[in-house]
């Protein structure tokens, strides 16, 4: 048998890393940084994919894809944007390789690129450098694109999920006739970022806006959803940009408007990553594994057969069909494990780990009362459930409401503890002894980037977001005593 997890108390970075691990989510790769997502954990990510593509499409976005490849000279044309992702860019100088004379290979001195390509790391040059032949006029607008893709942005300090070289993510780029329409979409994408997170993820979030040091490189303003993590730390779940008409000016994308006048088009970018899969573990898992909310569970309910003889096997396998087909046609994702190289202890140790919501045991005496074994992943509890193996309707229906009460139970437990762990703080003492405890401080801030950069300095707390929706009473900078209009939330941050 496996050692134990380490303790989310004693080890929390051990603890993530090992469930990410032992649930088969995901590994490290033989390249250094990135990460190799396993099956299992590709399952979860496909879920969020399916979902969020239903709510991007039906606020009227469509696909579309764009070159990996990036011509460092576009990532020049927005000062701003290639300042601030200069120091992540992966740079591709040569295009082929040759024999050293031993067996080895090296670049070909003969083969370098007139202009060096940046692989990637995000894609607002590429794809307004491609608008510029799509838009001539308001007649063309509004666009809406998004495209599914991977990234790369050169980490020297990783973490699977969390952080890595390259990374999975989608990210939306928008173009607009009016600055009403383009701020107004930025608002709608952060909207539905957040109802991602709590009604699929389970997970509650704050809706803010980011500081300027903190804003996107190349935006006017930068929208965000904030979560807390178990250990009282901050993750920034998905970014939602206003752009303004900058990147349209770099690449001169103009149309005539309305009025017959030549207009730069007004522009969005926003992006979600596989980030989103190191805040679900973080978020709601506990000492013994994974907990998955059910909505994106790969395996919704398994079900373990507890038999003797392969009569009883068969005996169980037969009487349990007519629920898998009832749990399969209400659309839920079962599994029944009749695989005869583990005991059903282990099953039901592993399944735990890999975060079943609900697992189903039955042996023969189950058969005999006309019960099932019904175990929940959220609270580790357990009880008898009838049910008539000839028409299981009522005992599906029951499980399918189990299923809910686990979804939404996941999320009020997260909720609860970001309640329990969010400070009012209006001494700059008082401040710098809770964030050593962890958790989201709100706290006055006169506005300024050098008392931004100050508190961060001295605690490594930053203003994760200015929440949209906050008491608006005024009160005094907690670190320069200055005037502030609203508390801002401060956290320290993955």
């Amino acid at each position: 048998m496996s050692k134990a997890l380490p303790k989310r108390s004693e080890n929390y970075s051990e603890w993530y890393n090992e469930i990410v691990k032992r649930a088969d989510l995901a590994e490290n790769s033989a390249v250094r940084g990135c990460m190799v997502i396993k099956p299992y954990g590709f399952a979860i990510w496909e879920k969020m994919q399916r979902a969020l593509d239903d709510m991007f499409k039906a606020t009227g976005h469509q696909n579309a894809y764009f070159p990996l490849f990036v011509p460092k000279s576009f990532l020049e044309k927005e000062e701003e944007h290639a300042e601030g992702f200069a120091k992540e860019c992966a740079v591709v100088t040569h295009y082929r390789l040759k024999s050293d004379g031993s067996g080895g290979l090296e670049v070909d001195p003969n083969a370098k690129l007139e202009e060096e390509l940046i692989v990637r790391p995000t894609s607002e040059t590429v794809i307004w450098n491609a608008y510029k032949g799509w838009i001539q006029s308001w007649r063309d607008l509004p666009i809406l694109v998004n495209q599914w893709c991977n990234v790369v942005r050169w980490e020297m300090r990783t973490r699977l999920f969390l952080r890595t070289a390259e990374f999975l993510w989608q990210e939306g780029h928008t173009a607009h006739a009016t600055e009403e329409e383009a701020v107004s979409e930025t608002h709608q994408m952060l909207g539905v970022y957040a109802e991602f997170a709590e009604d699929w993820m389970s997970m509650p979030v704050v809706q803010g806006i980011k500081t300027p040091s903190e804003r996107f490189a190349g935006a006017v303003e930068t929208f965000c959803i904030e979560a807390m993590m178990q250990d009282g730390k901050a993750l920034q779940a998905g970014t939602s940009h206003f752009l303004g008409q900058n990147f349209a000016r770099s690449f001169d994308v103009q149309f005539v408007n309305k009025e017959n006048q030549l207009e730069y088009a007004w522009a969005t970018s926003w992006g979600l990553s596989t980030r989103m899969m190191g805040a679900l573990v973080m978020a709601h898992s506990d000492d013994n594994g994974l907990v998955l909310p059910p909505k994106l569970a790969p395996i919704q309910v398994v079900i373990i057969p507890i038999y003797r003889s392969p009569e009883d096997l068969a005996t169980i396998s037969e009487k349990i069909g007519p629920i898998i087909g009832e749990l399969k046609a209400q659309g839920i994702a079962v599994k029944y494990d009749d695989s005869d190289n583990q005991r059903s202890g282990w099953k039901f140790a592993e399944y735990e780990l890999r975060g079943v919501p609900v697992r189903l045991g039955i042996g023969m005496r189950d058969l005999e009362n006309g019960t099932v074994e019904v175990a929940r992943r959220d609270t580790l509890t357990k009880e008898s459930r009838a049910v008539d193996f000839e028409k299981p309707e009522e005992f599906v229906l029951g499980i399918k409401l189990l299923l809910d009460e686990i979804q939404e139970n996941i999320y009020n437990k997260a909720l609860r503890f970001r309640e329990d762990n969010t400070f009012l703080v209006d001494t700059w003492d008082e401040f710098k002894e809770q964030i050593e405890k962890g958790g989201f401080l709100m706290a006055h801030w006169d506005g300024t980037a050098e008392t931004e950069a100050k508190i961060k300095e001295e605690t490594k707390a930053t203003i994760r977001c200015i929440p949209l929706i906050s008491d608006e009473m005024a009160g005094k900078c907690v670190y320069s005593g200055k005037d502030s209009p609203k508390r801002v939330l401060f956290a320290r941050a993955y």
